[in-house]
Order: C-alpha cells, then structure tokens, then sequence
C-alpha cells in the first residue's frame, strides 16, 4: 500500500480496490495480487520523475458511478502534478449512496476540492514558490457537473448531503481557490484511478503522471 499511495500512482486503483477484500479474500483476489506483483517486478525501475514544467500546480478529478454492484458504491479518484510529475492522488470508494452520476462526481470533485486546498497552504508555506499562488485549476470530464457549479442558481434536487457538497465547491471557486475547466475523458488523468483500463492506456497516462524509467 506504500508503493501505492507514496511512489507508484499506476497501481492506486488496484490497490485500492483489493484491500476491500482483505478481510475475506478468495481465490481470485490472490490472483489478482499476483498480477499486481509481476506487474512491479516487469516495472522495478520506473518511478516518478520532475522536470520543473510546468511550475503551477493542476488537478484532475473523476468518478466511477457504481463500481461495486454488490457495495452499491461509487469510486472516487483525483490527481494532482506539479513540475511535470504527480505530487498527490488517491484511489477510494465514496462513503455515501449516490444516486446518480452527477453525484458521484460532484462527490469526487468536493473530495478533490478538499485537497486542492490542503496543496495550496502547503505552496502558500513554501518560500521557493512564487506568490501568490493561482487559482488550483481542476479538470473535471462531466460538463454537466461543471455547469452546476458555475451557475448562480441552486436547484440541485439531491440530498442535502449531495447539496452541500456542490455548495462547498462553490464557495472554493467563487474564492478563486480553485477553478474548473473540461477535459475529455481520454486526457483525464484521474481516469485510471476509478476503473481498471488496459496496459496500453496505464502506460500511457502514467507518462503523463511523469512515471518513466530511470
């Protein structure tokens, strides 16, 4: 799990997803741990690497919609670089019932929301970074989502949890803490983190994390 959360953002959602079961694994969780462990042994030189480009911190925020047929949870997945390599991810399964996509990713995006802000007082206490430091620009691949949160208006019909939550990002946007703009779902880096892809698209998001042989 260190590799995972500390070194190793290409295995975040694998990891993430076996540990659900570590309480009661079966058979084929043992496999998938085994496929895991060859796929480290295929990549023990890769690691991430910082160019110093680009300089302004970036995030990425997805959601999966009901991963987990049996948990009936949606999955949560963000991923912020900086420098030209990945400096914070996270690969989780949403703690509340979401009844919608839309939910599941303004849930994602409050959460990412969260620690853009956390990111941003940690450059704000660094004296090497230029101040003041920008508006954290997050890429989100739902515009609908997105139109929400730019919309004065509030007639989100959710949960109140759900409400307040669209209200929190809100208030980080309209503070100009963070912005958002769309990207598409090919070029979203949190992608890989909510939903198992193939090797050729790992690889190729994990170049664009700055994961590359040393």
């Amino acid at each position: 799990m260190y590799l995972a959360s500390a070194t190793r953002p290409d295995i975040a959602f694998d990891v993430s997803k076996l540990r659900r079961f570590v309480s009661k694994p079966g058979d084929v969780h043992w496999h998938a741990v085994e496929r895991v462990m060859c796929y480290l042994k295929g990549t023990m030189n890769y690691g991430l690497h910082y160019t110093g480009y680009p300089s302004v911190l970036e995030g990425y925020s997805d959601a999966n919609w009901i991963s987990d047929a049996d948990e009936m949870k949606a999955t949560t997945g963000y991923m912020f670089t900086l420098g030209g390599g990945a400096v914070s991810w996270k690969s989780c399964k949403q703690m509340i019932l979401t009844r919608s996509t839309i939910e599941a990713e303004l849930t994602a995006l409050d959460i990412s929301g969260v620690e853009a802000g956390w990111l941003r007082d940690l450059l704000m206490d660094l004296s090497l970074v230029d101040k003041p430091v920008p508006a954290i620009l997050i890429n989100c691949d739902n515009q609908t989502v997105i139109t929400k949160v730019k919309s004065s208006k509030d007639n989100m019909k959710s949960n109140k949890h759900i409400r307040m939550r669209l209200k929190a990002i809100k208030k980080l946007r309209n503070s100009r803490l963070i912005a958002l703009e769309y990207v598409h779902t090919a070029k979203n880096l949190a992608d890989p983190f909510i939903k198992g892809l193939s090797r050729v698209v790992i690889d190729s998001a994990s170049r664009e994390m700055g994961m590359r042989p040393t």
